[in-house]
């Protein structure tokens, strides 16, 4: 017996494409606004910089505050209603106090920072939304129902109703949950299970909703509600979990309420304390007014801001979309990293792994004869054998009288022979070389005129140093990482062991992946997901921080995660990591140099008399000098620091 191995075969890296679910962002208000308020601001500034009259770039700067702080002003006066106070009108305060010394570019740049923040919020939580539902379009619109006496009858697909009866042809979708009662095909159940293969189906088999069926003809009996389907239930665990993760916040927006408040108190008292001890209103009014501005958070907006930014510029530049500075920071804290398998640590498709000939037969042969049998197959399994025999230059001869047999294989004439190729079956396994009995390879079976010459073993082939990156993230959280896959748990063990990943979870519908995910967070473990399907989508929203493959995965799974891989490269997953904990260490210093000089300055104001000027300028000293330090992280050493993965 001999065998070949696989020969390498091309890959082509294209972009993905946009969908007409795709929104368009001037169709969100806050976006226009946003945009509105930056053109301002920078026409503001291009005059300034260049000596234009004072007026103009006042008129500027003022019209950025109105287009961008209105919402914000209407929502902390709407606050204020509520008897609280929060950040976004101590900074509306702040900008106009600014503008009221003279500082109204100080002020414009806190509205623009504000109203883009705002912006991106509205763009993520629109797109979830319209990405959530357009899946519920993967399930058809219409059903075919038979009636009692067998007769066809084309409703709607959500007047079905437990019991039915509906007939599923080639290419069609199916229109619920089910169980097959008549007929056999191929179904693809990669939406649902992330399995890269076809699954056969046939009498007494379960069906879901929003799969595609093969060549076959099917009569399934509906057995769930059209409102309860698997596709249904990922909608719901999607909305629920992204309502949840939305309440997230950056560590300084969590204290924001309590320091706005102290500031406005402080405030007040800086000016109603004084007068009531005799001093005259304007020294009054003029020493609350340093106060107001030298204690407003504006270095500590930007201790805060500026660094996540500079570090979600440079992950981006390298190949991974953080889509929000809360995402930024929260990198940092992952206790444990849980996989998907199919399209994740996979390529996603099969690839002939070895050709192996039986009784005599050349393996060449063996090749040649299967790719030519299967030249007219749409089956995944024919498709990489005939790329595998077209990629060693191997010329086929033409196939005649050609049959595919759903749940079997196919067969053909091929050189006057009679050629199978097939599932294997009882009367095979005692053939196969004892690797592919043991290590969840895909075989397929090869018989020439009734007589067996050959298996061909399949693998879904893992990605190039996935190995490497999975020790690193371990490295990092200090964490075995975990696989969650709908496969089957015999391909789920071999690609977790070629993985180096000791903790796998098989045969997972979607909210059993989500379970898996709530137990892991039950141990008190922040998790991050990384994934590419729809069936992901309900885990990746779950989880602490989602992460979702760029080139292949679908569109709720990259609307739903906080994170996208742009490139695949489970690589830099550790390298962002690495960034987001570089870039907190940078906030901390930022936020104790922000901290220090406003409490000198207060002290100074409280205690003394704090010139406005020197006040002024200790301010914008401190918020010159955190926004500098935070701008490091842009250097494209900050991403070549963090540590290879081995």
């Amino acid at each position: 017996m001999t065998s070949i191995g696989t020969a390498p075969s091309p890959s082509i890296d294209s972009p993905r494409t946009g969908t007409a679910t795709r929104i368009r962002l001037l169709t969100v208000a806050e976006v226009r606004w946003a945009f509105a308020a930056t053109a301002l601001f920078a026409a503001g500034l291009l005059v300034q910089i260049t000596g234009g009259p004072t007026w103009l770039y006042w008129a500027l700067y003022l019209a950025c505050y109105a287009v961008g702080g209105w919402e914000s002003a209407l929502e902390g006066l709407r606050a204020l209603r509520n008897k609280t106070l929060d950040v976004d009108l101590l900074m509306i305060v702040a900008a106009i106090g600014a503008a009221s010394i003279g500082q109204v570019f100080d002020g414009a740049l806190l509205i623009v920072i504000f109203a883009t923040s705002g912006a991106l919020e509205a763009v993520l939580t629109e797109r979830t939304a319209d990405s959530v539902r357009s899946l519920l379009g993967l399930t058809p619109d219409t059903a075919v129902r038979l009636d009692a006496g067998g007769t066809e009858h084309r409703i709607d697909a959500t007047d079905l109703t437990v019991g039915d009866i509906v007939v599923v042809r080639p290419g069609e979708r199916l229109p619920g949950d089910g169980t097959v009662v008549d007929g056999g095909s191929d179904i693809d159940q990669s939406s649902i299970t992330g399995e890269s293969v076809p699954a056969f189906k046939t009498v007494g088999d379960d069906v879901f909703a929003g799969t595609i069926n093969g060549t076959g003809v099917l009569r399934v009996r509906v057995d769930v509600d059209p409102s309860d389907t698997v596709i249904a239930r990922i909608v719901t665990m999607v909305e629920r979990a992204s309502e949840t993760k939305a309440k997230k916040q950056l560590f300084i927006e969590k204290v924001e309420q309590y320091y706005s408040t102290g500031v406005v108190a402080a405030t007040a008292a800086v000016f109603t304390i004084p007068l009531l001890l005799g001093s005259d209103l304007q020294s009054a009014l003029l020493r609350a007014m340093t106060f107001m501005i030298v204690a407003s958070p504006c270095a500590v907006v930007l201790a805060t801001m500026p660094p996540l930014l500079a570090a979600m510029a440079t992950a981006g530049r390298n190949g991974v979309l953080v889509k929000s500075a809360v995402v930024m920071e929260q990198l940092r804290l992952t206790d444990v990293v849980a996989f998907d398998k199919t399209g994740t640590l996979t390529e996603g498709t099969p690839r002939v792994e070895r050709v192996d000939a039986l009784g005599g037969f050349d393996h060449t042969d063996v090749l040649r004869w299967a790719a030519s049998a299967e030249v007219g197959s749409e089956h995944p399994v024919g498709v990489a054998i005939v790329d595998h025999a077209r990629n060693r230059g191997l010329t086929l001869p033409p196939a005649s009288d050609f049959e595919s047999t759903p749940g079997v294989g196919v067969r053909a004439q091929v050189d006057g022979r009679h050629i199978r190729v097939s599932k294997p079956d009882a009367s095979h396994t005692s053939s196969f070389p004892p690797d592919i009995r043991t290590h969840g390879t895909t075989a397929a079976v090869v018989t020439v005129d009734d007589v067996p010459a050959g298996i061909i073993a399949l693998v879904d082939t893992i990605r190039p140093g996935v190995d490497g990156a999975v020790s690193e993230l371990e490295r990092l959280t200090g964490a075995p990482s975990v696989l969650i896959t709908g496969d089957n748990l015999g391909s789920a063990q071999d690609i977790a062991r070629r993985a180096g990943i000791s903790d796998v979870r098989a045969g997972l519908l979607p909210e059993g992946k989500v379970d898996a995910v709530r137990g892991l967070q039950a141990r008190e473990q922040l998790v991050l997901v990384l994934g590419d399907g729809i069936n992901d989508a309900p885990a990746l929203a779950a989880a602490d921080t989602g992460v979702a493959m760029g080139r292949k995965g679908s569109d709720l799974a990259l609307d739903t995660a906080d994170a996208v891989l742009v490139r695949d490269d489970v690589a830099a997953l550790a390298k962002v990591i690495e960034l987001s904990r570089r870039a907190h260490r940078i906030v901390v210093a930022n936020l104790v140099i922000a901290g220090t000089f406003i409490v000198v300055l207060v002290a100074w104001d409280l205690i003394g008399t704090l010139p406005l000027p020197i006040g002024v300028a200790g301010h914008e000293s401190s918020t010159v000098l955190v926004a500098l330090n935070g701008m490091r992280l842009l250097s494209s050493r900050a991403w070549r620091g963090a540590k290879q993965p081995a």
